[in-house]
């Protein structure tokens, strides 16, 4: 029974030196240190930046109008298509004028009697072959009825709705032969080249403004198009309820894109181009208590051996960061240029971990006006 105990227990021992032996001999094997972690980098630069102002505005005509008649009547004519490009002084919408043309004729035939008798009058006046009060009668009736065929002439047009000036129209929502309430609006015309912006901006920007100044302008209608105008007037006073003051912008319409209405973003130039610091939006990462970067710099690393060497390693540094455009931030302080700087990776990273830079893979975008890739 003894030699059986004996026998395991040297069985026991000899399995135990095996697995300790094997254990040691793969941590031996096994790499030393932390692995490294692969990331891409760019290098802190200095770039031309122009300091701009950004805001949202809506587009307005130059000159705008719904249209409406002053008088109820019976459509005759339209006289444009919707739509359409039409002249100052076209004829829009037509009422039925029959009785006004009537009145007229009535009252210029009057007039032409009355015209007649007045120079008559005059002549005789002349070789005092009348009174004074005879031709002053005469010539009181003469611009009475002058003054009715203007009257009758001015209530007749108002059966007509011209253009009040060129520009296109838009959908006219009538036809021959409806009835029309004054007052109700019956075609909307815009002059659209030139066309407007009116945005705004805190009143602490308002020495800033002024006319002439460069605007770009934005919308989602045309995306990766940028529109280029001026500052043509800043409003006098600031508005007492949001503190901002209202900026109106005249850009080029030529091709009617740019429609009364729409939303827009602007870019507005202020000031004289400066060098600043630049990096990649991704390369900075923003914490409750601040924005950092990791920086690549030379540092002590663990090799794969286990023994000590010189290699890239991550340093976190605090960074104040400054104005965006496109993919870009300016930095205002914390780093220097010519640092070498983690654009990708960065959220594996803590301060030492070893790295390993790979920049021919596809590196985040650093472009100061990106656009849409064509596929």
């Amino acid at each position: 029974m003894m030699k059986m105990l004996l026998g395991i227990l040297a069985i026991v021992v000899i399995l135990a030196i095996i697995f300790i032996g094997g254990l040691v001999k793969m941590l031996k094997g096994m790499p030393k240190g932390e692995p490294a972690a692969t990331v891409t980098t760019a290098t802190a630069a200095y770039d031309e930046w122009q300091p701009s102002l950004r805001a949202v505005g809506t587009l307005r005509a130059v000159k705008g109008a719904d249209l409406a008649f002053e008088v109820a009547g019976v459509v005759t004519q339209v006289g444009a298509k919707p739509g359409s490009e039409v002249k100052q002084g076209q004829t829009l919408v037509q009422l039925n004028d029959s009785v006004e043309a009537a009145q007229l004729h009535a009252l210029q035939a009057g007039l032409a009697l009355s015209k007649v008798t007045h120079d008559r009058a005059k002549q005789q006046l002349d070789i005092h072959a009348i009174s004074q009060s005879d031709f002053d009668a005469a010539d009181a009736d003469y611009k009475a009825k002058e003054a009715a065929v203007q009257q009758a002439a001015a209530v007749m047009a108002k059966k007509r709705l011209s253009a009040p000036f060129s520009g296109r129209v838009g959908i006219i929502s009538t036809s021959p032969g409806a009835y029309l309430n004054s007052g109700v609006s019956v075609v909307t015309i815009q002059q659209l080249n030139p066309i407007y912006a009116d945005f705004y901006l805190p009143q602490r920007e308002a020495t800033t403004l002024k006319p002439g100044q460069k605007v770009d302008l934005a919308l989602d209608a045309f995306p990766g198009q940028t529109f280029t105008g001026k500052v043509t007037a800043v409003n006098p006073k600031v508005d007492a309820s949001t503190r901002n003051v209202q900026v109106e912008a005249t850009f080029a319409n030529p091709k009617a894109q740019l429609l009364p209405g729409m939303f827009a973003s602007m870019d507005l130039e202020v000031g004289a181009k400066e060098r600043r610091l630049t990096l990649p939006q991704t390369a900075i990462t923003y914490n409750p208590y601040g924005a950092t970067v990791f920086i690549a710099k030379q540092g002590e690393i663990t090799g794969p051996d286990g023994k000590k060497k010189e290699g890239l390693v991550a340093q976190q540094v605090f960074v104040t960061t400054g104005a965006t455009r496109g993919d870009q931030v300016a930095i205002e302080k914390g780093i220097e240029e010519g640092a070498v700087v983690v654009t990708s990776g960065g959220l594996k990273l803590k301060n030492g971990t070893p790295l390993r830079v790979n920049n021919d893979t596809v590196q985040p975008s650093n472009d100061a006006n990106p656009a849409p890739q064509e596929q």
